[in-house]
């Protein structure tokens, strides 16, 4: 999993309050296994109506409260990092979707509503999460809260196998010793 320390980048705005995994990504794209190719059918079923749109190029994405509600399908994680996200503010999160994103490298971040909002009208943010912070180049600067975990993961890049991995020696002699255990009784 590519490490995320700092972001810089285009900003994509899309205010829409309890926007769920289906709408992220509709059932009839999940029978891929892959991770990739699925950023084409990103909210596949708005991208018909004119008025939809998404900043072409952007890696931050800034939406409404309760982003990523519904079923607990990872493939939406994997449209939007796929699509090149990096980074989504929003007043808050589903639970089981901020997961899925950190196991994917993608970086949630809470703020209040009224942030969320003054951050949908900057065209390009830097998100630093060394720093904990949002700012642009005009001298807006946000300070964010993150879960220590969570964020030496992003910062490591370690997923679920990379953090299991760290301890690759331990369980090498944890098999060894066990081994010997079994062939013992």
């Amino acid at each position: 999993m590519k490490p995320f320390r700092v972001e810089t980048g285009l900003v994509a705005t899309l205010l829409r309050a309890d926007v769920d995994t289906d709408q992220i990504i509709p059932k009839q794209f999940l029978k891929r296994i892959e991770r990739a190719g699925f950023g084409e059918c990103l909210f596949h079923d708005w991208r018909s109506d004119p008025n939809f749109s998404l900043t072409p190029g952007a890696t931050i994405l800034v939406t409404g409260r309760n982003f990523g509600c519904g079923s607990s399908r990872e493939h939406a994680v994997w449209a939007l990092a796929d699509a090149g996200f990096r980074a989504i503010l929003a007043p808050s999160f589903a639970d089981i979707f901020a997961s899925n994103c950190v196991n994917n490298g993608v970086l949630t971040i809470a703020l209040d509503e009224s942030v969320v909002n003054d951050l949908a009208q900057r065209e390009r943010l830097t998100i630093d999460l060394e720093r904990c912070e949002v700012r642009d180049d005009a001298g807006l600067r946000v300070t964010f809260t993150i879960d220590p975990f969570r964020r030496r993961r992003l910062l490591e890049g370690l997923d679920e196998i990379g953090l299991t991995l760290q301890y690759e020696g331990a369980i090498a002699v944890y098999e060894r010793t066990r081994g010997r255990q079994a062939l013992d009784s």
